[in-house]
């Protein structure tokens, strides 16, 4: 099984997480919580695949 997409979702979604944190003085207001919402729910699917290709390690 090819990761390169995973591997890139994975990355993309923890940058995300980190630019909200540093820069979340900048970010409007109307904006802030659905921005920082969809950052949560990217993290935690990167983390269920970072699990979930984990246990599939050996089995292709």
């Amino acid at each position: 099984m090819d990761y390169t997409n995973i591997v890139i979702f994975i990355i993309l979604a923890f940058s995300l997480g980190a630019i909200m944190i540093m820069n979340r003085d900048r970010i409007p207001t109307k904006l802030r919580r659905g921005m920082a919402v969809t950052a949560v729910a990217f993290i935690l699917f990167a983390f269920y695949l970072i699990v979930y290709s984990f246990f599939n390690l050996g089995s292709s």
